[in-house]
């Protein structure tokens, strides 16, 4: 048995009931369930459809998201997420950067390294480099005068583990957002890399070992064995290049808003919807989510 999961941004709640039950009738599924209505509704069907690739694709133009998953261990025991774009909308770095006064030289590699054109560790190394001799204080600024969360998170995280769901952020950035970020959104734990800072400026170094691609493989098998559960039962986010490990470990891995290198290797692509997406494919209703 598996399910397809339709939804839209719930700012627009433009999902139709025709459409969904016009899906329906093609596929031959079961009656359409509504997890909140004109956002998010799914349907039981026997066997993936062999055309749902186009479907989505005609549904993508429609600012609709759809998703065909198993019925069976959906909903999941940990949620593994990144921070910067998927947490958070910004990428901390180059926020940094912008208000160092160095930002589009910063953008410019941290796109290429969340696009998977430059290996995640040498490019991380280089931007830092930049931040030589910088009052950490900056670090603050950004957090105070930067920093939004991404819709849907608090939602997310509370509902998780309100149904006994350990939560971990695992980031390439920095502890100093990771700490206040987990604070804010409720996760049980967090890991990311270390700047160094020495009487009160950056050094322009990141204490080693850098936490990249495989540092967020290895975090979901320690977290994953300490807990003992399986990596099947492991919901993981993310947008970029470095997340495609940890997406591709974990029992549901969810390209949110991801980059085109990403998204294309995942099954589970949001695009339209935000954070609470992640609880409609594992079958939450709205009336099920915490705050």
């Amino acid at each position: 048995m598996h399910v397809a999961t339709l939804l839209t941004d719930p700012a627009r709640a433009g999902l139709d009931a025709a459409l969904v039950e016009a899906l329906r009738n093609a596929w031959g599924g079961g009656e359409a369930r509504w997890l909140n209505p004109g956002i998010a509704a799914e349907i039981d069907l026997a066997t993936p459809p062999a055309n749902r690739w186009d479907v989505w694709a005609d549904l993508q133009a429609q600012g609709v998201d759809l998703a065909v998953q198993p019925a069976a261990g959906r909903r999941k025991r940990m949620l593994l997420a990144d921070m910067d774009s998927t947490m958070i909308a910004q990428e901390c770095i180059d926020e940094l950067a912008d208000l160092a006064g160095f930002g589009p030289q910063v953008a410019r590699i941290t796109a290429q390294a969340m696009n998977g054109e430059l290996e995640f560790e040498p490019a991380l190394r280089a931007r830092v480099a930049l931040f030589r001799d910088t009052d950490a204080a900056i670090v603050d600024r950004v957090l105070a005068e930067r920093i939004t969360f991404t819709p849907g998170g608090r939602d997310l995280v509370a509902t998780m583990k309100a149904h006994g769901a350990h939560t971990a952020l695992v980031s390439g950035g920095f502890t100093a957002f990771t700490e206040r970020v987990a604070a804010e959104l409720g996760f049980d734990e967090h890991r990311a890399n270390r700047l160094e800072i020495d009487a009160g400026r950056l050094t322009g170094t990141v204490v080693e070992p850098i936490l990249g691609r495989q540092a967020k493989i290895d975090a979901l098998d320690a977290i994953t064995a300490r807990l003992g559960i399986t990596p099947a039962e492991v919901m993981a986010v993310g947008d970029g290049a470095n997340d495609l490990g940890m997406l591709a470990r974990a029992g549901a891995g969810v390209a949110l808003h991801a980059k085109p290198v990403v998204a294309e290797r995942c099954d589970l692509r949001i695009n339209h919807g935000d954070l609470t997406a992640l609880l409609y494919l594992q079958g939450y209703a709205v009336g099920d989510f915490k705050r």
